[in-house]
């Protein structure tokens, strides 16, 4: 690079991402991680091979889609990449994998598009063997988890869910309506079963229904709303609407929302605070709801 020609070689280049929208530090990271563009040609590589990735990432508005998915995979761009592009990217529309769905697989996994097609197939094969439909909005979330897992890793993620009392297909049916679930750790995965069907004592199809309850952090938002949930039961600090109150409707709430809702409770609000998050967000909280000392 520092013997490259600035005029001639490398400012086009730049100006040419520039153009597309990656700017700031975003330049920083693309040329950081991917510097190796900068030695192909601007006019048979590069602009041929961008012209290719838009018309597969649909509806991306100001090249979002396209900026994410070159910054996490510069390879997308590389020499004779072209031909490899086209064929998986062929391949997936062949099964379905088509407009919305396939820009968020582009975005979730950009490195699958320049893998040897046979890791392409692969890929598709395992999501239709865990009984993911081709035709579901999950199965490209689905291809995303299990891309970077052994076969030997799912199984062993499935056997412990099953563990918990839930029956195999029980087991299949949460990895279908949440397939990111596969990318949780077995550690937390059993932590979260345990704590939502023995603490929380959710009804087992509660949570067949709602997976993606298991993805929280324990520690952060699960337990600790736990906490403010049972404080509001136990007190009545809702009167007559009590039995209304769910905790599932309370974990779900974003961050905001939810310092909102325990700002409704006058006096009480300062211990649900100390016993959400403690003292330090008792400050900030009252900073911005203006609770009363």
């Amino acid at each position: 690079m520092l013997f490259a020609d600035v005029e001639k070689n490398l400012k086009p280049k730049i100006e040419y991402f520039q153009q597309l929208g990656i700017v700031g530090s975003d330049m920083g990271k693309f040329l950081s991680w991917s510097s190796h563009v900068l030695r192909f040609s601007l006019e048979k590589t590069l602009i041929p091979n961008i012209e290719f990735l838009k018309k597969v990432l649909c509806n991306d508005k100001n090249n979002n889609y396209l900026i994410k998915a070159l910054i996490r995979c510069g390879s997308l761009i590389r020499k004779f990449s072209d031909s490899r592009l086209a064929r998986n990217a062929a391949f997936l529309e062949s099964c379905g994998i088509v407009g919305s769905q396939l820009s968020v697989l582009m975005i979730r996994q950009p490195s699958l598009f320049v893998m040897k097609e046979s890791i392409v197939r692969d890929s598709v094969s395992r999501a239709v063997d865990m009984g993911f439909s081709l035709k579901s909005k999950m199965f490209v979330y689905a291809m995303d988890s299990t891309l970077s897992l052994t076969n030997e890793t799912i199984r062993r993620k499935l056997e412990l869910v099953q563990s918990c009392g839930i029956s195999k297909e029980e087991s299949m049916e949460m990895f279908r309506i949440s397939p990111i679930l596969l990318q949780v750790s077995e550690g937390k995965l059993k932590f979260g079963i345990e704590f939502y069907l023995h603490t929380v004592k959710w009804p087992k199809s509660v949570l067949i229904r709602r997976p993606s309850c298991l993805m929280f952090s324990m520690e952060d938002r699960v337990v600790p709303r736990y906490k403010v949930f049972q404080m509001i039961m136990s007190k009545r600090l809702l009167g007559n609407k009590v039995k209304k109150l769910s905790f599932s409707s309370m974990l779900i709430m974003t961050e905001q929302r939810f310092l909102k809702f325990i700002s409704r409770f006058g006096e009480d609000a300062e211990e649900l605070l100390v016993a959400y998050r403690g003292h330090d967000l008792l400050v900030s909280s009252k900073q911005e709801f203006y609770l009363p000392h």
